[in-house]
């Protein structure tokens, strides 16, 4: 299940999930959520346990997370007429063996949820070096300048982007397209069907101002590891 955390308790096990797991790769266990109505932060859990997080902010006068390290190359994409800026941020997955279509999932939803609600037309995203070829292999993100030192978790980072149209396109010619050997997670996206009927629902609970629930994937998925598993209230 996906769904936004729109509640204090879905907040607190998402940042404890964030910081259990930034603690355990040495990036600091004092990170939190930023509440503004541009930033919107997604939990994916299997029955009643979450096992994943990942927050997307739209561009606005408030700037974003991304500015403290990459403030110059954040403002050449500000420069560009017609460009609406998204970040995705606090990303933590507890992985398992058979989790790539449910990191898909959870990436699917943040783009569709994107496009619908934040008109985002370019998604920047910053990344501990060592991961930049499963951004780039799994996703299609591309490097943005040379990797900098961020000084919040005292670690090296790079800066990555991906317009929504490439997105979009490789939804189009992958999704659903599963073959031996395939590494990127487009072929695990949902299917044209579903990704209507997300955005349908999105739609619906927006307009009742209590989007929660955005899709139950049934039981074929699987259930990531119990070692960092948290409860959802």
């Amino acid at each position: 299940m996906f769904r936004l955390a729109n509640s204090d308790g879905q907040r607190s096990n998402a940042q404890f999930l964030l910081n259990q797991i930034y603690a355990r790769k040495g990036f600091g266990s004092n990170h939190s959520f930023a509440r503004s109505q541009k930033s919107s932060t997604f939990i994916a859990s299997v029955e009643d346990y979450i096992f994943g997080t990942l927050t997307l902010t739209a561009d606005s006068s408030d700037g974003l997370g991304l500015d403290s390290t990459f403030r110059d190359e954040i403002d050449y994409f500000r420069a560009t007429a017609r460009l609406d800026i998204c970040e995705l941020t606090k990303f933590a997955f507890d992985p398992s063996p058979r989790s790539r279509p449910l990191l898909a999932a959870l990436f699917h939803i943040i783009y569709i949820y994107g496009v619908s609600h934040l008109n985002c037309s370019d998604l920047l995203i910053e990344v501990n070096p060592r991961h930049v070829r499963f951004y780039e292999t799994m996703l299609g993100f591309s490097k943005v300048g040379a990797p900098r030192t961020n000084r919040h978790v005292c670690a090296p980072a790079q800066l990555m982007h991906i317009t929504v149209d490439q997105v979009s396109e490789s939804i189009r010619m992958l999704a659903g397209k599963q073959t031996p050997g395939e590494r990127s997670l487009y072929p695990y996206f949902f299917s044209p069907a579903e990704e209507a009927g997300i955005r349908t629902r999105l739609a619906r609970e927006n307009g009742l101002g209590r989007t929660n629930d955005v899709t139950s994937l049934g039981s074929t998925l699987a259930v990531p590891g119990p070692s960092s598993r948290q409860k959802v209230h």
